[in-house]
């Protein structure tokens, strides 16, 4: 991974531009396939465990990140569009104890083929706080380490098969 850039002037949008030495549909993959998205997508020192994803317009998805304390932090949402390997868009909200679920954002995933790599956007929209997109950016951003960490095994990998 090279090139990290992150833009949080807005006070409801999140985004981050980073620079994969992996194909798009590699990223794409990271993010659609359930097996790989558990390797990466999660801060620090949290396990995830995927719940549900169905990776098309309408189809839900589910995870649970675990805290190192075992507290379970649940989150989901609808995919509104699915165009591989390059666009991906979908809506994320937290579940809270009571059955409700925090506000929803919109979580636009953009790849563009970059000097024999991707150029991913990363865009969540629509934060009620700048509090609730601080704690978001440094999920992501931990989480897209370890995007980068997992992309490189994987090329390393499918180069040697």
């Amino acid at each position: 991974m090279t090139n990290p850039k992150t833009d949080t002037d807005s006070a409801r949008d999140l985004v981050f531009v980073r620079r994969f030495n992996a194909p798009c549909d590699l990223v794409f993959r990271a993010w659609t396939d359930p097996k790989a998205l558990a390797q990466w997508s999660r801060p620090h020192g949290f396990k995830a465990v995927g719940d549900q994803l169905e990776v098309w317009p309408g189809g839900r998805h589910r995870a649970c990140l675990i805290a190192p304390d075992g507290e379970e932090h649940w989150v989901g949402g609808k995919y509104l569009e699915v165009e591989p390997p390059h666009r991906l868009v979908f809506t994320h909200a937290w579940e809270i104890g009571t059955g409700e679920t925090s506000p929803e954002t919109v979580v636009t995933i953009t790849l563009e083929e970059s000097d024999g790599g991707t150029e991913m956007t990363f865009r969540q929209s629509g934060f009620e706080s700048a509090s609730s997109l601080k704690g978001h950016e440094g999920g992501w951003s931990q989480s897209f380490e370890r995007l980068g960490v997992f992309l490189g095994a994987e090329s390393e990998r499918s180069d040697h098969e």
